[in-house]
């Protein structure tokens, strides 16, 4: 096995190789090369701090080389259901969020968490850099929730929640909360957070003695969820993968031209639901301009796509 020490001060990180070769994210190319799956010019290399030079240097994974710059970023906006795990690969073989997104030809991976007991916005990409900076405490991306709690919520209970609550692991608080409704003992709360620890949404309202009974995620950065369907999923936008750079500093020129109805997203029918049942002849369809199809412009004169599913009406995107 290969000692740590690297190349010299020249070449790239090799996790950050794998991030900019579309393999997985910074911190998920650290797992990588931990566990001993990733090799250079032959032999096992276990430091991530190890420099490669990409065009001299041979990179494999699990046996498979790897090529400086191979994947095209592409970026998908899921709203995820219930009963999937938000990870690449589950050893107990329970539905996980790739499953949802199984046709798409590039190798995606889900930004951050989502637990299983929830469900709404999820991005998912090959865009390691971008992924890393998303997740990263230090940019502190907003992520906003729906929640149905129970009881009825005072307002002691929601300025707790502002000035912040104690957990093992330190405190924490909501940028911001707002009660929407109460229904039949339960009381519906929007909240943004700037952080992604552990269950933190669910362990905060319960500290504030309202235990969640359902969680949906709405916003993540300057994403919104809008009407997309359970299951479905569609590319962003190209205006909005320029937020998203922006927000975390790397610019706001996408990577590539992934996104919008250039390219079109496609989530087939025979998707598993959180029930294990399978929605069999239904499709969400990303609409691109086609001959003698023009679809409805937005405001400012692009074009946005409708994601909808066979035998649906159609279904507005995120604005």
């Amino acid at each position: 096995m290969r000692e740590a020490g690297g190349t010299g001060h020249g070449g790239l990180r090799l996790q950050v190789f794998l991030a900019r070769a579309g393999l997985a994210s910074r911190r998920a190319s650290e797992r990588l090369i931990a566990a001993g799956r990733v090799r250079v010019n032959g032999e096992v290399v276990s430091e991530p701090g190890w420099r490669v030079k990409p065009l001299r240097d041979r990179v494999e994974v699990d046996g498979q080389a790897i090529r400086p710059g191979a994947a095209s970023h592409r970026y998908l906006l899921l709203n995820k259901p219930k009963g999937f795990l938000t990870t690449a690969h589950d050893p107990r073989h329970r539905p996980t969020v790739l499953e949802l997104v199984a046709d798409v030809e590039e190798r995606v991976y889900p930004v951050g968490r989502l637990d299983r007991d929830s469900e709404g916005l999820l991005l998912l990409t090959n865009d390691g850099e971008l992924a890393y900076r998303l997740t990263h405490p230090r940019f502190g991306v907003a992520k906003v929730y729906r929640a149905r709690v129970e009881g009825a919520v005072g307002d002691q209970a929601l300025e707790r929640l502002r000035q912040g609550v104690d957990l093992a692991d330190g405190p924490a608080r909501a940028a911001r909360v707002t009660q929407l409704r109460e229904e039949h003992g339960s009381t519906w709360l929007e909240l943004e957070v700037g952080e992604g620890r552990h269950h933190l949404v669910r362990r905060m309202l319960a500290a504030a003695g309202h235990p969640v009974l359902d969680l949906r995620r709405v916003g993540f950065g300057p994403l919104q969820l809008g009407h997309l369907r359970r299951g479905c999923f569609r590319d962003l936008f190209p205006d909005e993968v320029r937020a998203l750079r922006e927000a975390v500093g790397l610019g706001g020129k996408p990577a590539d031209k992934r996104g919008g109805f250039a390219h079109g997203g496609h989530s087939t029918g025979g998707r598993r639901h959180a029930g294990g049942l399978r929605r069999r002849g239904r499709q969400a369809v990303l609409r691109s301009r086609r001959a003698g199809h023009h679809p409805p412009h937005a405001a400012g004169g692009q074009a946005r796509p409708r994601s909808r599913r066979d035998g649906d009406l159609p279904v507005r995107p995120a604005p």
